[in-house]
């Protein structure tokens, strides 16, 4: 579970001009995610087997600085 305020406290330094009301519906975006995601096995042939059965996955990356 992500700690509400540890989160709040970096958003809030991540966009400094966002007002208190965003940064709380941004918080309450981002805690709503966790029952829509999962973590997945590091397996990728596991994982291309059920992209073959029709699981849908999306991959996401940080881009470099």
């Amino acid at each position: 579970m992500i700690d509400r305020q540890k989160l709040e406290t970096l958003l809030s330094r991540r966009f400094p001009g966002a007002t208190r009301d965003q940064i709380a519906a941004a918080a309450n975006a981002i805690m709503g995610m966790e029952d829509e995601w999962e973590e997945v096995s590091s397996d990728i042939w596991a994982l291309a087997r059920e992209a073959e059965a029709g699981t849908e996955f999306r991959l996401l990356r940080r881009r470099s600085t």
